[in-house]
């Protein structure tokens, strides 16, 4: 199963492009997510992303995520990839969730690659890793950077290796994640598509499902159900 932008949009969540608005309308994808821009102006991008924290934190779990967690406790096998990095799934119960593109919520050091926590004292005024003083970065997976090799590992085992493949919310035009579906079907998987709106995944699925995931999800549960 793979979740992305669409299923959060309905908790409130706005999608990447949708969050350059404001202040933040005047600047590329590149002047606030790739390693160079913040090499260039950390303070920045800092700027940028606790305003996007803020943001998640002030939202809730939709119907779509709850739909989620019971299924996960009505087959024999679930597993769950998403591109959010809005950590939702985990606050509504999911378990094992793979992080696709890390998680916004989390730091990291920009020196040593690590999950790190935040020293008490900032010389720069911006966060700074409490193991060896360099700056922290957001969790995520910025353009240009490679998806964490266990999640890639872990998503494509499991896309391979499973009888029904769900993509929830996504356009499927990203790679290497619109790739696990394509990898699903090749193994003789049912493919099953929740989304507002056709994509390019849409030519390729069993089933395409018109709606909010937030709608659609329950039903399909309580079809499961009977």
């Amino acid at each position: 199963m793979l979740t992305g932008a669409g299923i959060s949009a309905e908790s409130g969540v706005p999608t990447f492009r949708d969050a350059q608005t404001g202040l933040w309308a005047k600047f590329r994808p590149e002047d606030l997510a790739t390693p160079e821009a913040f090499n260039r102006d950390p303070k920045r991008i800092w700027e940028w992303y606790e305003w996007r924290r803020e943001l998640v934190r002030g939202v809730e779990p939709n119907a779509g995520h709850r739909a989620l967690v019971e299924l996960a406790n009505a087959v024999p096998r679930l597993t769950l990839v998403t591109q959010n990095v809005d950590g939702l799934h985990q606050r509504t119960g999911s378990t094992g969730v793979i992080e696709y593109h890390g998680n916004i919520l989390r730091d990291r050091c920009s020196a040593e690659g690590t999950i790190a926590r935040r020293s008490s004292l900032s010389i720069t005024g911006l966060p700074e890793c409490a193991r060896c003083g360099e700056l922290l970065r957001p969790d995520v997976v910025w353009f240009g950077e490679s998806i964490p090799r266990h999640a890639a590992l872990e998503a494509g085992a499991a896309a391979a290796d499973c009888d029904v493949f769900l993509s929830i919310g996504t356009a499927s035009v990203v790679y290497p994640a619109a790739g696990l579906a394509e990898s699903a079907q090749r193994s003789g998987a049912t493919i099953i598509e929740v989304n507002t709106e056709s994509t390019a995944l849409t030519p390729l699925a069993d089933f395409s499902l018109r709606g909010p995931s937030g709608e659609i999800l329950p039903q399909l549960l309580q079809a499961l159900r009977g």
